[in-house]
């Protein structure tokens, strides 16, 4: 072989290697593995062969479900794969359902071993406001009004008059809160989650 195939070939070789090395990282890694709304303090920590977030899209007969974890990831599921707070088939999760899958990786495709529905939360009934009240409440402007869903849901449609902050973003926007501690706050989301 010529000096110019030889390092043709070398850098071929050097290039292939690269490459295998990127790849053998995973895929996981290379996205978020957590949705923001699922980090934020006091809430959930990454691990390693989870995904945190909503559930896209699912398909019973590809037996396949997507999650979005601020990135669109794809996952496998058989009949081995445990559900947890959720009595019905996989494919009848709704859309934008808070999940955690965890997962192992075969062949460069993830497969779910577990996914986690988020139960709803129990509110104590004498701190839910009732439609009538906050009918009242709005009309005589006695609160201010926060709306905490992320903002795609509030542009969708929102309480007239209510202001959007984020549950995840909370601390950046304190300063749209009433400076005076005694003044309402209704603070509303999709409900119990």
């Amino acid at each position: 072989m010529d000096k110019k195939r030889k390092g043709l070939v070398l850098i071929l070789f050097v290039f292939f290697l690269a490459f295998a090395l990127i790849a053998s990282q995973g895929i996981s890694q290379q996205k978020p593995n957590i949705a923001r709304g699922c980090s934020i303090p006091g809430c959930h920590t990454a691990k390693q062969g989870q995904l945190w977030g909503n559930v896209k899209t699912v398909s019973g007969k590809a037996e396949m479900i997507q999650i979005d974890t601020g990135a669109l990831w794809t996952v496998k599921f058989d009949a081995n794969t445990k559900l947890k707070n959720w009595n019905q088939p996989i494919n009848k999760l709704p859309k934008e359902k808070e999940i955690a899958i965890t997962y192992v990786e075969k062949n460069g495709e993830l497969y779910a071993t577990l996914i986690n529905v988020k139960p709803p939360v129990k509110v104590d009934p004498a701190k839910v406001v009732k439609v009538d009240e906050m009918k009242k409440i709005w009309d005589e402007k006695k609160a201010l009004i926060i709306d905490c869903r992320p903002a795609g849901r509030y542009n969708e449609g929102h309480i007239p008059g209510s202001i959007h902050i984020w549950f995840a973003e909370f601390d950046k926007h304190i300063d749209k809160l009433p400076q005076d501690k005694n003044h309402p706050i209704v603070y509303y989301c999709q409900g119990p989650t």
